[in-house]
């Protein structure tokens, strides 16, 4: 506890003289400080403050209020560049494997630490890029970092601030980090492809691959005084040299069994879906993502509320169909549900234990005796009319009298 308070009352007294812009104090007491930082062995901490004091252009200044609190705007559309974003805990939080987790882990603990990796010689400030399909769950882990960080987390979204004129967009992205290098905070840079794309693209045009070169020069620029969380959907196209800049890299792939059936018991965890149709539903949506899966989710959710009936298999895999769409990578697709045959032999060949008639019955809405009639006719072709009719006639000889 001694050695944290050991320089506290330099600390102070700098604070005190860039208040009242006392600039002749906030050197002395710096200097002071740098000094006490060699003698304790801190001397990496020591050489980056007199760098700071020897820095040309670095002079105490009155800035005005809305320029230090208020993110920048562009220069053309004055919408702002940067939006803070909540960091309240989300039940739709992303569920992390273990080995996720660990690297998660060690970026934060390297945030929380950086004056003393800086003093074993390791300086730039951690970054972490994120990357993987859409709706995996990465706004949703940077969110998840900041508060546990205890630091607001701005996000920009690169793809919407680039300008008609590329000249701007090079002092939007310096508004940026400049904003973020004096506002504690989680810098979230979305569609992170949008500007830092391979500059050996043929299709890109010259000035655009100028506009990365600055990127790269500002994030390195800037990397000092930041805390840098960056997301591509694309990341095979993104610059080698961008890759270099980030100390951690993970992956947010599409969720796993285990993983699905976490999701599924979290975002229903308010209409209480019996365990097997929480099986059932984790089994079906393979090669969904996380997004696809709440708001299959909250559409169950809705119809309790709408139309007061309990939540329904078949229409979760109606939901879920609805966003397979056309994708071949899907073992579900729609015309499954056209199929009665094909799409008793598509789940019984994935688990007849668990793809009973029953259960096949609430997925498709038909009654099991439609599906038993399906399956016994040969090559899963439907009966005849006049054999329905009779069948109808000798099962129930009320009906046929009427």
């Amino acid at each position: 506890m001694k050695d944290d308070l050991a320089f506290l009352s330099e600390i102070f007294k700098i604070v005190e003289g860039a208040l009242r812009l006392d600039a002749t104090k906030v050197r002395n007491y710096s200097q002071l400080l740098a000094e006490k930082l060699e003698a304790n062995g801190e001397s990496a901490s020591a050489r980056r403050l007199r760098r700071l004091l020897e820095e040309p252009g670095n002079q105490l200044r009155p800035l005005h209020l809305d320029q230090n609190a208020l993110p920048p705007v562009d220069g053309e559309s004055r919408f702002p560049l940067l939006e803070r974003l909540s960091t309240r805990a989300a039940e739709s939080a992303t569920i992390l494997t273990e080995p996720q987790m660990r690297l998660v882990d060690e970026f934060e603990h390297a945030v929380k630490h950086r004056a003393a990796l800086e003093n074993l010689g390791i300086t730039g400030s951690p970054s972490l890029l994120l990357y993987g399909p859409p709706g995996c769950g990465k706004t949703l882990l940077a969110g998840d970092i900041a508060r546990k960080l205890e630091l607001p987390i701005y996000i920009a979204r690169l793809d919407g601030m680039i300008s008609s004129f590329l000249g701007s967009t090079a002092k939007n992205i310096r508004a940026i980090f400049e904003f973020a290098a004096r506002t504690p905070c989680v810098l979230f840079l979305d569609e992170f492809d949008a500007i830092a794309k391979l500059r050996d693209d043929q299709q890109e045009l010259g000035e655009l691959k100028r506009v990365v070169n600055s990127f790269i020069q500002t994030l390195d620029m800037f990397a000092r005084d930041l805390v840098v969380i960056a997301a591509t959907n694309h990341e095979h196209l993104l610059d080698s040299a961008v890759w270099r800049r980030f100390t951690f890299q993970l992956e947010i792939g599409l969720p796993d069994y285990s993983t699905r059936e976490k999701l599924w018991r979290q975002f229903t965890s308010t209409i209480s879906l019996p365990k097997r149709e929480i099986e059932v539903l984790a089994d079906l949506s393979e090669g969904f993502s996380g997004a696809a899966l709440k708001a299959t989710a909250d559409r169950l959710k809705m119809r309790t509320i709408t139309h007061r009936e309990p939540p329904s298999l078949h229409l979760a895999m109606r939901t879920l169909l609805a966003h397979a769409g056309a994708k071949p990578d899907r073992w579900l697709r729609p015309e499954l549900l056209d199929d009665p045959l094909k799409l008793h032999k598509a789940l019984t060949d994935r688990s007849a234990k668990l793809y009973s008639l029953s259960m096949i019955s609430a997925l498709t809405g038909q009654p099991k005796s439609t599906l038993f009639r399906h399956l016994r006719t040969p090559e899963g072709k439907p009966h005849p009319p006049n054999a329905r009719r009779t069948t109808v006639h000798q099962s129930h000889p009320a009906q046929a009298r009427a």
